[in-house]
């Protein structure tokens, strides 16, 4: 699993796909964050918070995982490396994990640098450090917990169809979809007694973003994650 580990991040960061990906989440969320004028702009709002960071985040990494993900399996099927792939000493679940695991540090790595939104906004508070922490470091872990959600959806995606843009485009709906979908199923009401939302990754992101870690939401990210690697599994295996 670590050799494919390293060769996934040898790739991201021999080319300038790693690095272009970490500028893309930046430069949105700075330019949403600090530098146009609206309802995200932290400035403007005032009062001291980064509640704008993470509502744009999500939707950020609804897009932009996918565009990670995409080549993942894809590529190796179009060119056929995937065969000899398989054929070393590496178990199916090594080489997923090792995708898996590329794909979520980099994913942590483009987070690492939003840490001075935090140094700044406690900056900006009155008093001085009025943030509330709790929330900050509950809504970060929420982040992680879909970034994982999100990559294991994109490897699931990118072993269905040797076309990119094909793996892509699915990554981003089904993404889309276990993100928002259930919130949008539930606002319509259509089945009485029965609360959708808790289906879907925003009503669990948005309950450990306030900063009480819940162990059913913990379950819930776990179980998708495993539940479409598992996916990823067996349509590697077909």
């Amino acid at each position: 699993m670590l050799a494919i580990l390293k060769k996934e991040l040898n790739l991201f960061f021999a080319s300038p796909i790693g690095y272009l990906v970490i500028a893309i989440f930046l430069i949105i969320n700075g330019l949403f964050l600090w530098i146009f004028k609206g309802d995200f702009n932290i400035l403007n709002a005032g009062f001291a918070d980064l509640n704008s960071f993470f509502f744009l985040s999500p939707w950020v990494f609804i897009f932009l995982i996918p565009a990670i993900t995409m080549k993942s399996f894809s590529d190796e099927i179009r060119l056929g490396t995937i065969e000899i792939l398989k054929t070393k000493p590496l178990t199916d679940w090594q080489i997923i994990l090792g995708k898996y695991f590329g794909v979520l540090l980099l994913v942590i790595l483009a987070l690492i640098p939003t840490l001075t939104y935090v140094y700044t906004v406690m900056k900006l508070g009155n008093p001085v450090g009025n943030l509330d922490i709790g929330n900050t470091l509950g809504s970060y872990l929420g982040l992680l917990f879909l970034a994982g959600a999100f990559s294991a959806i994109g490897l699931f995606t990118s072993t269905l169809s040797n076309n990119q843009i094909i793996a892509f485009i699915l990554g981003v709906i089904i993404s889309f979809f276990m993100f928002y979908g259930f919130e949008a199923l539930a606002d319509l009401n259509f089945i009485d007694n029965f609360n959708l939302r808790i289906l879907g990754m925003q009503e669990h992101y948005n309950s450990i973003s306030r900063g009480i870690i819940d162990t059913r939401d913990i379950i819930y990210f776990v179980s998708i994650i495993f539940f479409f690697l598992f996916l990823t599994k067996l349509s590697l295996e077909k």
